[in-house]
């Protein structure tokens, strides 16, 4: 029996972000989307969720959801069958960066979250496509409905994320590295550094796409995560 797959979506993303891939391998694959809308930091949101997963999965996980996927590798490693990762930075945040979430936090408590959603996924950060505009139309539909009081709590959980290095040298799972060639916020060299770390990671890059893989370009990815998801062990 193939085991259930946990979708753990990126912020102020929904269900929607991972549609291409329910649809595409529904026939294949049961999937459960869990959202980080609890909680103020990344261990916080991922001991909530605990008593909701299964007994065993395999897990994806896009941007602050790839940061709440690798704390629940730490937590329950044995639980977990594999793992494939979007978008995810193990790093703790710089100072800069830091400072730049905490202009947008600022710009949701007044009122301004479409702005700030703008100013966290700009056009830059995704593929030049013809179907781009209605992506950004979809990131903010997603951000309006889950509200500023989600912003605010995952803007905080990204803000005081730990570093995760550790728990990627000792994981021994099969684990996809997801990489959209175009992203300017989670860039290539951070997805070879991750592979880099893993013991039993493989990378797939995908042309055409940027932050938003899944969407920019769902055909590809859903392909790629067929073969992951079905496929054996690759050893490095």
């Amino acid at each position: 029996m193939v085991e259930p797959v946990v979708l753990i979506p990126g912020l102020m993303a929904d269900a929607r972000l991972f549609l291409p891939q329910m649809v595409g391998l529904g026939a294949q694959f049961s999937f459960q989307v869990m959202l980080p809308v609890g909680g103020q930091t990344v261990e916080d949101i991922s001991s909530r969720m605990l008593p909701q997963l299964p007994p065993k999965f395999a897990l994806v996980g896009h941007g602050l959801g790839g940061a709440v996927a690798l704390d629940l590798i730490r937590r329950i490693p044995e639980r977990v069958t594999r793992v494939a990762l979007f978008a995810t930075d193990p790093l703790t945040e710089t100072p800069v960066t830091a400072a730049l979430r905490e202009a947008r936090i600022v710009a949701a408590r007044s009122g301004r979250l479409a702005q700030a959603m703008a100013e966290e996924i700009p056009a830059a950060a995704l593929a030049d496509t013809e179907w781009r505009a209605d992506i950004l139309a979809l990131v903010r539909d997603m951000a309006l409905n889950l509200g500023e009081g989600v912003f605010l709590r995952q803007s905080r959980a990204l803000q005081r994320r730990s570093d995760q290095q550790k728990t990627l040298r000792k994981s021994m799972l099969p684990t996809l590295i997801v990489q959209g060639e175009a992203d300017t916020l989670v860039p290539p060299r951070r997805a070879e550094f991750l592979v880099g770390i893993m013991q039993f990671a493989t990378l797939a890059p995908i042309a055409g796409a940027g932050h938003l893989p899944m969407l920019e370009q769902p055909e590809a990815v859903t392909a790629a995560l067929e073969r992951f998801l079905t496929g054996p062990v690759l050893l490095k």
